[in-house]
């Protein structure tokens, strides 16, 4: 006996939809694979055409994920990223409670218009450092933190892929677009929940100080060098104080020459003037801003740069002293680098601090990390030496302080285009991006390189998941289902329950994989109900997003696992009680904003 058309295609539909869950669940292959092995089923089995498959690549949310990505990596290539974390970290002062009250906001802020794990990754170091100078335990901070980063992307509409999805099932189906900030009065609240939560909550957090190596971790970031103040360059006759704040708190003044001797009577208000050797400890990245930087240089390139020969745009490099080497022992003037090797040592990084005051003067040891600068073609020689274990690029790049406001000023155009649809938020935040490679905030490699490749292929991949839905008839026939069993509920209780399926599911799920599923179902359990769809949709996205239950359903907690030394209870006990905090303040804002709710419960 055939099958009718449409029980055929949901039939396919149905083993498509079961394969893909148990690929999404376990994780067998990657989700961007996985959403492509979705998309050609869908096609070959007849249930989508070409074109509807293939919509996803062109579509809004694709492309403000991929913009997005763009301008954050702007923000992290000139420096603002690394500031305003480091400033969150000075504001938290020495106490526990008072660093989870800035520090949650302010990360929940950050993320609001940059990806939350790339915010994660960023606020990691600085806790970690914060905690261990402070003496508080590394578990009660870092764990706040990443929930703020995730509760942050509900500030805007274009900080998470499941609600740029949510926005796109609801113009598809006939809805009114949601605005950039239509879910902000949503995200304000359980920002401000989740802080009062956690600081109350922080008692159930285990008292653990972190990984024992994350100072070693941090140490790899001071490499030792000598800064030149560059004759009629910018820094010169500018107060010291003006380049220790331009440059953060990855850069560490030792001492201050002038006319070949240590000043020690020089202070952060007196003058630099041409021809000063700064003593110093810099960050990776640091090393090549200051390099880069017109009015300074580094010093062992600034006196021997010109002498080098070979062919090739001169670079950093990096090599590590050999066991055995016949350097061990021997000082950096003696071993005249620039002769034998025809290259400079512009940098030194070595396991604990002691060491010279001159980085000529210091004497090298076995596994010392030297920061060479040189030709390539004379790389070979260096590389082939016995005397050192290995030739590595150099791990640093260099950050483009001097276009921070600028790149502030397009994030800011970009966003004032979106929020006033002056531009349609796609065009604009494209627009933003190109502006950011255009204007040199960053290059077109870092941008290219700054988009999560997979994210950008599974949402492209799961939105033809919710087409074809929609159009076999499965959600309808999944809405009729559940509307028999809520038909008489009252619409907060509708809402919340799905905000708790969505929660279940984005456990072992992507947040967009579980809206571009769940999302249809949404719509038309409103249009059965007939009430509006928006607030379902949103509730279904928010319980995506912000359901806290397990370490594995967001990338940022999986990044503080380790470093936390967090257990998988400890994410339980203290998830569970946030998300139905979360549940419940979700499920009542939007019926607050679209169901003409109460905003204050009633007696009545």
């Amino acid at each position: 006996m055939e099958l009718p058309p449409h029980l055929f295609q949901q039939a396919s539909f149905g083993l498509i939809l079961v394969g893909g869950l148990y690929l999404f669940i376990s994780e067998k292959l990657r989700v961007d694979i996985t959403a492509m092995l979705i998309l050609l089923a869908l096609v070959l089995t007849g249930v989508l055409d070409s074109k509807q498959a293939l919509s996803g690549f062109a579509s809004e949310p694709a492309i403000i994920v991929a913009a997005v990505f763009v301008i954050s990596g702007a923000l992290a290539a000139t420096g603002i990223s690394e500031r305003l974390g480091t400033w969150v970290s000075r504001a938290g002062g020495r106490g526990e409670a008072r660093t989870i009250a800035v520090v949650m906001p302010l990360v929940a802020l950050l993320a609001a218009f940059t990806h939350h794990v790339m915010v994660t990754a960023m606020m990691l170091p600085l806790l970690l450092r914060h905690a261990r100078d402070r003496q508080l335990p590394a578990s009660r901070l870092l764990m706040p933190m990443s929930l703020a980063a995730s509760l942050g992307t509900t500030l805007t509409l274009v900080s998470a892929p499941a609600f740029l999805l949510a926005n796109d099932l609801l113009q598809r189906a006939g809805a009114e677009s949601l605005g950039i900030f239509s879910i902000t009065p949503i995200g304000i609240a359980l920002v401000v929940v989740g802080t009062l939560y956690m600081l109350v909550a922080r008692w159930l957090l285990p008292r653990r100080s972190g990984e024992r190596n994350d100072e070693d971790y941090l140490r790899l970031d001071r490499y030792r060098t000598e800064l030149l103040i560059v004759k009629d360059g910018r820094w010169c006759t500018r107060p010291m104080s003006e380049l220790q704040k331009a440059l953060g708190q990855r850069f560490r003044m030792l001492g201050w020459l002038r006319d070949g001797r240590r000043r020690d009577d020089l202070t952060a208000a007196s003058p630099l003037l041409a021809g000063d050797i700064l003593l110093v400890e810099a960050a990776a990245d640091e090393l090549l801003s200051l390099h880069e930087d017109a009015g300074l240089d580094l010093n062992a390139i600034a006196r021997f740069g010109d002498q080098l020969e070979g062919e090739g745009d001169p670079q950093l490099v990096q090599a590590v002293v050999a066991p055995g080497s016949e350097f061990i022992g021997r000082s950096i003037r003696e071993l005249d680098f620039s002769r034998q090797f025809h290259a400079v040592i512009a940098g030194l990084w070595r396991r604990g601090a002691d060491m010279a005051d001159r980085l000529s003067d210091a004497r090298l040891r076995e596994g010392d990390l030297l920061v060479l600068w040189g030709r390539p073609s004379r790389f070979a020689d260096l590389a082939a030496h016995h005397g050192f274990l290995m030739l590595v690029p150099f791990a640093g790049e260099a950050k483009r302080r001097l276009r921070a406001p600028l790149a502030l000023m397009i994030l800011g155009l970009t966003i004032l285009a979106a929020a006033t649809e002056w531009l349609p938020a796609p065009l604009a935040f494209l627009l933003g991006a190109v502006a950011m490679v255009v204007t040199g905030c960053l290059n077109i490699e870092q941008a290219y390189r700054g988009i999560d490749v997979r994210i950008f292929v599974m949402i492209a991949g799961v939105i033809p998941l919710g087409i074809a839905m929609e159009q076999t008839g499965t959600a309808d026939l999944l809405a009729q289902g559940l509307s028999h069993l809520v038909a008489q509920w009252p619409p907060l209780l509708i809402l919340l329950v799905m905000f708790s399926v969505a929660a279940l599911l984005t456990q072992v799920m992507s947040d967009a994989a579980t809206t571009a599923l769940l999302g249809p179902v949404a719509i038309a359990l409103a249009q059965l109900l007939d009430l509006p769809p928006t607030p379902f949709v949103v509730c279904t996205a928010l319980g995506a997003v912000v359901a806290f239950l397990t370490p594995i359903g967001h990338h940022g907690n999986l990044l503080i696992l380790g470093p936390g030394q967090y257990r998988f209870g400890d994410f339980l006990r203290i998830g569970l009680p946030l998300t139905v905090a979360i549940a419940l303040v979700s499920a009542w804002m939007a019926r607050w904003l679209w169901l003409d709710g109460p905003l204050w419960p009633t007696l009545q």
